[in-house]
């Protein structure tokens, strides 16, 4: 299963499934057409001489210009997303080329040009002159007119996309979605059930006294995703422990552990061939990371935005500042979160699988602390940052989560009066820094 939906998620990211299927749709059409108009015979063309009225020469010229500049146009959708790819990736970061390829509308349009050209392909070998049967496909043939005539308006509309696409606004504004959907659908996450505070503290200080067998990784690459309840499920098949030494987003080598296992009683957990195959099915490892699984990538493509921002030869203080914007958004959603303990349990209430879970301190030290030291003696860059971090105190209860935060308050603050030359600009650090302590500091 894991496998299916990492299969279906790369299908996804590509820019030739899409067409693909749109490609086959184009051949059905035309034969379907094809077939009612021989169904149909050619009396009632004669009705209709304006719009059915040509030859069969005429018909192959209207189809042959059409499939033309079905391809030339294509040829120039196609320079086009990868001059934009280019362009985002030097400009912006090459983290977030994924998502471009991913985009739903540049695949349809794509595969909507390439569909006509093979639809006008397949009408133009039906046609037949008068010395060879007389068949003219009328429907067929101003079905592709109709065609023709659509893709003037698709590719306005494609142009338009990419313009605005390539704005920073927008591609944030993607990127922090696909996030919130991974946030929400993360947290709280439930694989078997938590194990309660004692059995907890028993499985982790008699942790080293457990014989731990590594499991090796059968290929490298970042670990995408895992199958959560396949996990358990192993486990318990096996009647024993497994303990994840990679987290999701982290980076594991051909060979080295993903995982380990261990038994409670009767010694180490033989460790078959068989074994270890399945364990690592239960995982998806690829080249990049992903978001599915992995809030931190989102929040990385947003600091990776903010530090090209910040650089010297950028230093463009707006984008950062919109990108601090959209991390304060993210950090408030997950402030408001469950986090899963590290700890599952059986129905039986014994301890299966032992994860690696990420933490809201992870989580705001990927999302503030580069941005801070890269935003160096910028006031404005500490006080949206302040500012986020207001946005994340209202939404959390959690004594360690405002820990956290206030901690973030105080190098912001550290940072200011080392950093800033003028007591105007510090003064205003210092009532923003104050504020967000307050509400930090007030009861919920």
């Amino acid at each position: 299963m894991n496998r299916l939906r990492t299969l279906w998620r790369n299908l996804n990211s590509s820019l030739w499934f899409v067409p693909t299927l749109m490609v086959v749709v184009a051949l059905v059409l035309a034969y379907c057409l094809v077939i009612l108009d021989l169904s149909m015979g050619h009396k009632w063309v004669s009705d209709y001489p304006l719009l059915f009225g040509s030859g069969a020469d005429g018909a192959r010229g209207v189809l042959t210009a059409i499939a033309g500049s079905m391809m030339t146009v294509a040829a120039l959708i196609f320079s086009l997303t990868l001059s934009t790819l280019a362009q985002v990736s030097s400009q912006y970061t090459p983290r977030v080329l994924r998502n471009f390829m991913s985009n739903r509308t540049n695949q349809v349009v794509l595969g909507f040009f390439v569909s006509i050209f093979v639809y006008c392909l397949f009408v133009l070998r039906t046609i037949r002159g008068a010395d060879e049967g007389n068949f003219i496909p009328s429907l067929a043939v101003t079905g592709g007119l109709v065609l023709a005539l659509v893709s003037i308006g698709v590719l306005v509309f494609f142009i338009h996309h990419m313009a605005s696409s390539i704005q920073a606004a927008s591609i944030l504004q993607a990127v922090t979605e696909e996030t919130e959907a991974a946030i929400e659908r993360l947290f709280p996450k439930k694989l078997g059930d938590a194990a309660d505070e004692n059995e907890r503290a028993h499985l982790f200080t008699q942790a080293d006294e457990l014989r731990w067998v590594p499991v090796p990784a059968s290929t490298s690459g970042y670990v995408q995703s895992l199958d959560s309840k396949g996990l358990l499920s192993l486990a318990q098949d096996v009647e024993g422990v497994v303990r994840m030494e990679r987290g999701v987003g982290s980076f594991v080598a051909r060979g080295a552990a993903l995982v380990s296992v261990a038994r409670y009683e009767d010694g180490p957990l033989p460790l078959s061939d068989k074994l270890t195959d399945r364990l690592n099915e239960q995982f998806s490892l690829g080249s990049q990371r992903s978001v599915e699984q992995d809030v931190g990538f989102g929040l990385r493509q947003i600091v990776d935005i903010a530090l090209k921002a910040l650089s010297p030869g950028v230093n463009d203080t707006t984008t950062s500042i919109i990108c601090i914007d959209y991390l304060g958004t993210l950090l408030a959603q997950l402030a408001a979160s469950n986090f899963p303990t590290p700890l599952r349990t059986d129905d039986d209430n014994r301890v299966r699988v032992v994860t690696l879970e990420p933490s809201f301190a992870s989580y705001v030290t990927t999302a503030l602390d580069q941005i801070r030291v890269s935003g160096e003696a910028n006031v404005a860059v500490y006080l949206r940052l302040l500012t986020a971090i207001g946005t994340a105190a209202v939404r959390t209860t959690s004594p360690s989560n405002r820990l956290t935060l206030r901690l973030q308050v105080s190098y912001i603050r550290e940072a200011a009066e080392r950093t800033l030359t003028t007591e105007y600009e510090r003064s205003k650090v210092h009532v923003r820094a104050t504020e967000a302590e307050a509400l930090l500091s007030s009861e919920q």
